[in-house]
């Protein structure tokens, strides 16, 4: 099971850091990405870890401004997010799939209720 939090209102150029903290055995060896989903679109691939921590991937759209890393230890997983837009507002979700990190929605197996960023300009 899987639990998003830190959502909030921020300006714009500000940051929030969100967590997705795992219920369960075995979290270490899953690998973990980050969706969201503004209003009246679809939802998009944000960025995923590795189990280890060691490679993550970004979307075009958040690469230099947005970090995911985890602590196993914790069983946690974080999006730090950095110079935040307006654009970036969105329901944001995690997700958690077993073998290689993707991009693709369809390929996680677990997913956390989501949390709401909201960026004013």
């Amino acid at each position: 099971q899987l639990q998003a939090s830190g959502g909030g209102l921020v300006r714009a150029g500000g940051s929030l850091r969100l967590s997705c903290a795992a219920s369960g055995r075995g979290f270490e060896r899953y690998a973990v990405g980050w969706f969201r989903q503004a209003p009246g679109k679809e939802r998009e691939f944000v960025g995923v870890i590795r189990w280890s921590g060691i490679s993550t991937n970004y979307a075009d759209s958040v690469k230099g401004r947005f970090t995911i890393s985890r602590d196993n230890a914790k069983n946690t997983v974080y999006l730090q997010m950095n110079s935040l837009k307006p654009e970036d507002t969105a329901v944001y979700y995690c997700a958690a799939r077993s073998i290689a990190p993707t991009r693709r929605e369809y390929e996680f197996d677990y997913w956390g209720q989501g949390t709401q960023v909201t960026v004013s300009s």
